[in-house]
């Protein structure tokens, strides 16, 4: 056995160890599965066990099933793949059904060996379904330790007994936050929870748990709902209070997802279909719910893109054999909102920051935003003094541009104009070493233009980052054309070290995620030129799992900042300039001073304290609604058109040299809608023939934006798909 090692101790305790080797944290495998299997046979047939204790020979318990294997749990479930899945499910289903009755008699419920878990630290996914099989759970004292089952944040759920226990365990509205939200918990709150059952001190948890075993009763190890007269916590869903939580139940699901995550819904069904039957029976409806999900495209899609590829990507998948870059000592200069947020989430990951401004005021300034970050951790517990005084204390806020000796990188945030950038470019390469790498943050300007100003433009690079800096996942990686290998690993390994997810792009105007950003805000503005009802161009997005509309998006990015654009963008187009009736509606409502979200007035109305209300009812006083509306399709094939079209071009043109990266970074830059796995993955889930007719149809009402790519096009007439074109690693590459 390699995964779970089995021994028994002198006083008959039999200790199930889960310990791969070679990984940081257990996740379960297919043979990992069957070593499981065999051990539970081998204590439970072994009459001199007295009980059991499963552990982890890690400083963790597990990390969940290994998603690339639910991945690919389809592909190999045969010519009936649905059947294939079920069964699969079943079996495991039985495994842990075989350690939760542990050889008790199924009439007198006596006679079975006390199972206990002893978790010494963090347990998610099937690392806490397997411990909610056990009888009792025992967790150390470890408030770094997350418990939980977050299935929900990829597409799927817990499927191997989680959501039909944690749900008996303690009612249908007090499981909602672990299974609908994925809400992470440390032990104490786990234990205030009802999902675990005791809190031990680290060195004492074996002992613990085996004491436990060998003084349990026969009472003891029968699960509540094995028991005669058990009944639903909070009332089975035709129970009057049950009733109740299943409606509110079924309308906060429907509100949070607006019906486009499969995984929620069929949680939802599972749970309730469940509370109504015996548990055996539960199992059934579970697997067959699972089955379900992983049968839906979206569910694989959100997979790949959010667990397989993000994975990927964190871990180098595109990253020049180079030496190691790790910075030791960066240099942000501007310390305005991007430039703050820089020093804040380097000097977190335990980088040294000089944090540059003209006047120490405004460098101050920059440094009081990690305090104040600092303190908010402080106010939920998430961060210890201590630690505030630690991530200070790497931060020097200086005017002194000297100070920057020593950096091994730079990152520019300055003001968003060539010459202010060129200045400030020159000037700091003379001071720094010649091996240092500088990259800008600009989120516009040509990389390759900007290098121009440099000594050294194979050390030049484009780090990208969003707005807010602490919040946002993404970092987009810009290569100018003369830009070197060592830059761009120095860009990803310092994008890993501040724990962010990094895309890497070839520079063109935008870039790519601004580059797909732009046209969906432009074409829900345009829509609104054109009459088309304003809530119909939001709600139609949200409808499509966008968390903004593109008239909220605007407002919270600014619509001065679109006049801003705009401008610069006709200058530099000319003639080919293509969004005049956009500019029509934004500049106006420049001219009317409604600039947004920090104006307290933008597309929406907003109270004295920033409160976004309804849309603003003026703007139809000057754009009045047509008479005629298009139907829901209509607007929903423009708004995601109009972004996924960029990303495809962004493709053929070599913008984006991998499909991974333009799924990943859409979802994460700008929250393309998550359900799809990104706009390559859902082209491919609709299939490039029928993204194609949406295209000429679009073409043919709206105009040459719309234009099917030559790719998009080849590839409907071949009937490939993206990612069975392109694939995975240097197969991705459209080259």
């Amino acid at each position: 056995m390699t995964d779970f090692h089995y021994s028994v101790d002198a006083d008959g305790v039999a200790i199930i160890t889960w310990d791969i080797p070679n990984k940081s944290m257990n996740v379960l495998s297919m043979e990992g599965i069957a070593e499981l299997d065999q051990c539970i046979d081998k204590a439970l047939g072994d009459e001199a066990v007295k009980g059991i204790v499963v552990t982890s020979g890690k400083d963790t318990f597990a990390g969940g099933m290994d998603l690339n294997i639910i991945a690919k749990m389809k592909d190999a479930a045969g010519d009936n793949p649905a059947q294939g899945l079920f069964d699969g499910l079943m079996s495991m289903h039985a495994i842990l059904r075989k350690l939760e009755r542990a050889g008790m008699d199924p009439k007198t419920n006596k006679g079975g060996k006390p199972v206990a878990a002893a978790l010494p630290g963090t347990a998610l996914g099937i690392g806490l379904e397997l411990p909610l099989s056990c009888h009792r759970i025992f967790a150390a004292d470890n408030p770094k330790a997350k418990i939980g089952l977050p299935e929900i944040k990829v597409g799927i759920f817990p499927g191997m007994g989680g959501t039909t226990r944690v749900s008996r365990m303690v009612g249908a509205m007090a499981a909602a936050p672990i299974l609908l939200e994925g809400k992470m918990l440390d032990p104490k709150q786990a234990k205030g929870a009802g999902i675990i059952h005791e809190i031990v001190e680290p060195g004492e948890l074996l002992a613990k748990a085996k004491e436990w075993v060998l003084g349990a009763k026969d009472a003891d190890i029968v699960k509540p709902w094995d028991a005669k007269g058990w009944k639903m916590p909070g009332g089975a869903p035709y129970h009057p209070a049950g009733f109740m939580t299943f409606v509110g139940a079924s309308a906060m699901v429907n509100g949070n997802t607006q019906g486009v995550y499969p995984a929620a819904k069929a949680l939802l069904s599972a749970v309730y279909e469940g509370a109504m039957v015996p548990f055996d029976t539960a199992l059934k409806i579970e697997a067959r719910w699972f089955t379900h999900v992983l049968m839906n495209p979206s569910s694989s899609a959100m997979i790949r893109s959010l667990f397989i590829n993000k994975e990927a990507l964190e871990k180098g998948a595109n990253r020049p054999e180079v030496a190691d870059q790790t910075v030791k000592k960066v240099g942000v200069l501007g310390a305005g909102m991007m430039g703050a947020g820089i020093a804040y989430v380097s000097a977190n990951a335990g980088i040294e920051v000089v944090l540059i401004d003209m006047k120490q005021e405004a460098a101050d300034k920059g440094k009081a935003y990690s305090e104040s970050l600092l303190d908010k951790g402080i106010s939920r517990k998430k961060v210890t003094p201590e630690k505030k005084e630690q991530v200070l204390s790497r931060i020097t806020a200086t005017t002194d541009l000297d100070a920057l000796k020593g950096c091994d990188l730079i990152v520019e945030a300055v003001f968003e104009d060539i010459g202010v950038k060129a200045e400030m470019t020159k000037k700091v390469e003379a001071i720094v070493g010649e091996d240092c790498i500088f990259a800008s943050n600009t989120s516009t300007l040509p990389i390759t233009e900007l290098a121009k100003a440099s000594v050294r433009p194979e050390q030049f690079i484009g780090i990208h980052f969003f707005s807010p800096v602490d919040k946002m996942l993404l970092v987009e990686i810009i290569k100018g054309k003369g830009t070197g290998d060592v830059a761009v690993a120095k860009a990803l390994d310092y994008v890993r070290q501040i724990r962010k997810t990094p895309i890497v792009v070839n520079d063109a105007r935008f870039f790519y995620a601004n580059r797909c950003i732009i046209p969906y805000i432009n074409e829900g503005v345009r829509m609104a030129a054109e009459g088309v009802d304003l809530p119909l161009i939001e709600n139609a997005a949200k409808l499509l799992g966008f968390p903004l509309g593109p008239l909220q998006l605007i407002d919270e990015t600014s619509i001065d900042l679109g006049v801003k654009i705009a401008k610069a963008t006709k200058a530099a187009m000319g003639d080919a300039y293509p969004d005049e009736a956009v500019d029509e509606v934004v500049f106006w409502m420049y001219d009317q001073g409604r600039l947004g979200k920090k104006a307290n007035a933008g597309f929406y109305d907003y109270d004295e304290k920033g409160k976004r209300g309804f849309l603003w009812e003026g703007f139809n006083a000057e754009f009045p609604v047509a008479d005629a509306q298009p139907d829901l399709d209509e607007v929903q094939h423009r708004l995601m058109m109009a972004q996924v079209l960029e990303a495809v071009r962004a493709l053929e043109e070599g913008v984006l040299e991998d499909i991974r990266e333009g799924d990943v970074g859409a979802i994460l830059g700008w929250g393309f809608a998550p359900w799809s796995g990104g706009p390559f993955s859902w082209l491919d889930i609709i299939g490039a023939g029928k993204a194609v007719e949406i295209c000429d149809n679009l073409t043919a009402t709206h105009g040459p934006r719309f234009e099917t790519p030559k790719l998009l096009r080849e590839m409907a007439s071949s009937g490939e798909t993206f990612y069975g074109r392109f694939g995975a690693g240097v197969d991705s590459k459209a080259a």
